[in-house]
């Protein structure tokens, strides 16, 4: 059976309903609203978008972007595309939600369809949640599980981000993030980012004896939320020999980096990334089901598999068959479609364009796949992303001298020539409050229909 079929045969007949649609409103009359109703923890919106098709969205105003950020991260396939839609709507017409006192075929599917594309051993198993802040929670308690013979102490690097809940907070370094919920679940250090030696001392006897054992690494294989900085060749090798001479976990967090995002299904997987090992544990979330909220740990090997026993640990919505059928949807068309060898293509197009492009404000450009980071020579990346998002493009500042790009991995050459286009001419005043030059919008366009132009 392919992976795009529906696995429980025709679903039911489509029916009609009265669903009304939201009032019609401006940008500026829709974030008026927004300051009203949403809880202020994101600020107010740079835009109110209301559609999307393949890599373009579009606000309330009818102005078009070319999104470069895909919901950071998560629209792996773009917006409204026909196969997700599809498998989408036929789940929830057939069965949209059953408790996990019950089994459900997408979710059998799901579950041996990652284990497969791990290529994970015998006994490895799949624990379903709906994001990646819930994947690495589940995998904080695997660790607190795995603290006999006294280990006690988890390890994370300086600069991850693991989420924003109390246990994957407490995993996350970053101290604007962590001060205003302190005390947070204690036993985790902070070892130095892509520094072996300081992972060997956090291992060492010394630090044993003193502060306890270890019994779990958590690290991602690039940090995106710090600036989109990938681990050197042969620190996951240097991990993994540690951690499994201590009897610790070695976790790897995939949420921004799996699911074909750095140009192979996990960033591990690359020889000069992963240099063939094998972990303990891969939390994965964002792009798994193409925009839809999923997220999955897979557990490598009966030990880890079985850290976590009956009651131990749960879930509602985890693994629900709608949520299955978009990522088994999700996980299909990157195969079909040849995506990973799309997003390495178009990956080292922008990579190396946009480096080469001779702009002055531009320093380089670092990241693997479609998770780049175009690093400026000043700190004005905000007023680059306002300039970009002026022009049409969406991108992100993650950092004050950094701009991350994740688009769709179906993002085309030309699309990518575009974007060079944009960062070849994009200046910054050395005045911020001067006007910024505004280069030209994309030029090219999935439709013919001229009410979906840019204004």
């Amino acid at each position: 059976m392919s992976t795009l079929d529906h696995p429980t045969g025709a679903p039911a007949p489509a029916t009609t309903s009265a669903v009304t649609a939201p009032a019609s409103g401006s940008v500026a009359q829709w974030t008026d609203r927004y300051a009203h109703a949403v809880m202020d923890t994101f600020g107010p919106p740079q835009r109110v978008l209301v559609r999307g098709e393949g890599a373009y969205v579009w606000d309330a105003d009818g102005k078009r972007y070319l999104d470069l950020l895909a919901g950071i991260a998560v629209n792996a396939l773009g917006h409204a595309h026909p196969t997700l839609t599809a498998a989408v709507s036929a789940q929830l017409g057939t069965l949209g939600h059953v408790s996990n006192f019950f089994g459900t075929p997408t979710q059998i599917a799901l579950a041996e369809r990652l284990l497969a594309l791990a290529e994970a051993p015998e006994g490895s198993r799949v624990f379903f949640t709906n994001s990646g802040t819930e994947a690495n929670e589940a995998a904080f308690k695997m660790a607190r599980r795995n603290s006999d013979s006294g280990r006690t102490r988890v390890l994370a690097l300086q600069g991850g981000f693991h989420g924003r809940s109390m246990g994957a907070l407490a995993l996350t370094s970053k101290a604007a993030y962590r001060e205003p919920f302190e005390p947070l679940p204690g036993g985790v250090e902070f070892v130095a980012f892509d520094d072996v030696a300081a992972l060997e001392e956090a291992f060492s006897p010394a630090a044993v004896a003193e502060r306890g054992g270890v019994a779990a690494l958590v690290v991602e294989p690039v940090q995106g939320e710090a600036g989109v900085r990938s681990l050197s060749p042969g620190y996951l090798v240097a991990a993994r020999e540690l951690t499994a001479r201590h009897g610790a976990l070695l976790v790897l967090d995939e949420v921004q980096t799996g699911v074909g995002r750095t140009g192979s299904w996990f960033a591990y997987q690359q020889p000069e990334v992963g240099g063939g090992i094998v972990p303990d544990v891969v939390t994965l979330a964002k792009g798994l089901g193409g925009g839809f909220p999923v997220g999955a740990v897979v557990a490598y090997g009966e030990r880890a598999a079985t850290l976590l026993g009956r009651g131990q640990h749960g879930t509602t919505f985890g693994g629900n068959p709608v949520a299955a059928a978009a990522a088994l949807a999700t996980l299909g068309v990157i195969e079909r479609d040849g995506l990973l060898e799309n997003v390495r293509t178009v990956g080292a197009l922008l990579r190396e364009g946009i480096a080469g492009a001779g702009n002055p404000l531009v320093e380089g450009v670092r990241g693997r796949g479609l998770l780049l980071a175009v690093q400026l020579t000043r700190p004005v990346a905000a007023e680059v992303a306002r300039a970009a998002l002026d022009a049409g493009f969406v991108v992100n500042a993650v950092a004050p001298d950094a701009i991350r790009l994740a688009p769709p991995l179906i993002l085309t050459p030309d699309q990518a020539r575009d974007v060079v286009a944009f960062f070849a001419s994009v200046a910054v005043p050395e005045d911020p409050a001067a006007p910024t030059a505004a280069p030209t919008a994309p030029t090219t366009d999935p439709t013919t229909d001229p009410t979906t132009r840019s204004s």
